[in-house]
């Protein structure tokens, strides 16, 4: 076939892995990327584009003929970018890689995926969940529970709507904040779940809906501290494959978890082509799912994307077009590990707009940009999370020595990195 132009939503890491990767297929003409950042304009054009504007958007992809669209982040998904493509004449026949707003639902509420695993046997934490008329309800569950407390905030909340806490008395201030709009309408709803201890780890199945294929397993480092301490952050470092995930465990997961979710949402009758992110943590008693995202995880997607071997662009037509079940997925053997750059104070407030030096002293690692932009000839922070530098070889410490040793090389004023992402793992 004639190779295609695309155009990808999102301007993170993710996107930028995105890009890399799919600038390297036979099959891409131009990949144009909104809003992009300093480094996927080194693999397309970044253009600045309103999605929500259904006239602009339809208007862009008729006048650079784009030939499939690839959502990253998850907003977008959730508000339902599919749906509005696919009722229009023009948009629908287009490929579009991201699940319908029904299918997104599954990451928009954590009520709804809860109620969803609990359908279809998927085997997770035990749950109730609340909401402001039955405050007093949740007090009483989480009395009955044992410390710590779960909170979860029902809807997106940019990563941080999750509390862990030790303190009943804490656990129950937070809930009646959180009901009363800590996170917005993100929290109008409040699922409280029991604890589960055990290690995290990330899965990630590319579905049409009924078929799927498996993605490298990886595992994220969350916190903002060292020895996962501190606050939650949306992700400092990333890890993959998995040691621990042995192929035993591997089986059980495909069995008890992704066969049964895949199989759930054809029963619903979602359309769903794109990803589904399982969020799983291994328990004594087996592996439980956490959460399940619409969308590719990151910084997971720093180190599965670049062990991923197959044409990503080819992956997603299959994706789109009902033959994803028929692809085998091919997985480079060596360790990738991923090291995040921060700005100093994330994940609460952080400056923007400080120089970046050393990205040309990097020669065999991949540095992806995160929150970048380029100005006046220089790339500048544009975020919290800046640069995750990913690094492929035969073990995690090795891996994981070089993406710092790089960090050290790149320098941007108050600039923070861990320093033992992979360590637990070694």
């Amino acid at each position: 076939m004639q190779p295609i132009n695309i155009l990808l939503i999102g301007g993170g890491g993710r996107e930028h892995t995105l890009a890399w990767k799919m600038a390297q297929s036979d099959l891409t003409q131009s990949i144009f990327i909104t809003p992009g950042n300093a480094g996927t304009s080194m693999h397309g054009t970044n253009v600045s584009l309103d999605i929500t504007d259904h006239h602009q958007f339809k208007n862009f992809c008729i006048d650079h003929h784009i030939k499939m669209i690839v959502v990253g982040p998850e907003a977008p998904l959730v508000d339902g970018l599919y749906d509005i493509c696919k009722a229009d004449d023009h948009l629908a026949t287009i490929p579009f890689i991201g699940p319908s707003q029904a299918g997104a639902e599954l990451e928009g509420s954590k009520a709804f995926a809860k109620a969803f695993m609990t359908e279809y046997n998927i085997p997770t934490a035990a749950y109730k969940e609340f909401s402001l008329e039955n405050l007093e309800e949740g007090y009483r569950f989480l009395e009955t529970l044992s410390p710590p407390y779960v909170l979860k905030a029902d809807g997106l909340a940019a990563g941080k709507g999750v509390l862990i806490l030790k303190d009943i008395n804490e656990a129950k201030t937070q809930l009646h904040s959180m009901l009363n709009g800590k996170f917005g309408k993100a929290s109008d709803k409040v699922v409280i779940e029991e604890f589960l201890d055990g290690i995290e780890f990330s899965v990630f199945a590319l579905t049409d809906g009924k078929n799927y294929v498996l993605l490298p397993i990886a595992k994220d480092y969350k916190r903002i501290g060292e020895g996962d301490t501190g606050l939650n952050t949306g992700g400092m470092g990333a890890v993959s494959p998995v040691p621990f995930v042995n192929d035993e465990m591997r089986d059980i997961v495909i069995q008890q978890i992704v066969k049964p979710t895949i199989d759930g949402i054809a029963d619903r009758g979602f359309d769903y082509y794109g990803f589904v992110f399982i969020g799983l943590i291994a328990c004594e008693d087996g592996p439980k799912v956490i959460e399940y995202n619409c969308r590719l995880g990151d910084p997971e997607t720093e180190v599965i994307i670049p062990r991923l071997k197959n044409d990503l662009v080819q992956l997603f037509l299959s994706t789109a077009d009902g033959t994803i079940g028929q692809q085998e997925v091919k997985v480079d053997k060596q360790f990738a590990t991923t090291v995040m750059m921060v700005s100093g104070g994330y994940p609460e407030a952080y400056k923007k707009g400080k120089v970046i030096t050393g990205l040309d002293q990097v020669n065999d690692s991949i540095v992806f940009h995160a929150g970048t932009k380029k100005e006046n000839h220089q790339v500048l922070t544009n975020g919290g999370r800046v640069l995750a530098i990913t690094t492929l070889g035969n073990s995690i410490e090795t891996c994981t020595s070089k993406s710092m040793s790089y960090a050290e090389k790149i320098d941007f004023d108050d600039k923070y990195y861990r320093t033992d992402i992979g360590k637990d793992l070694e």
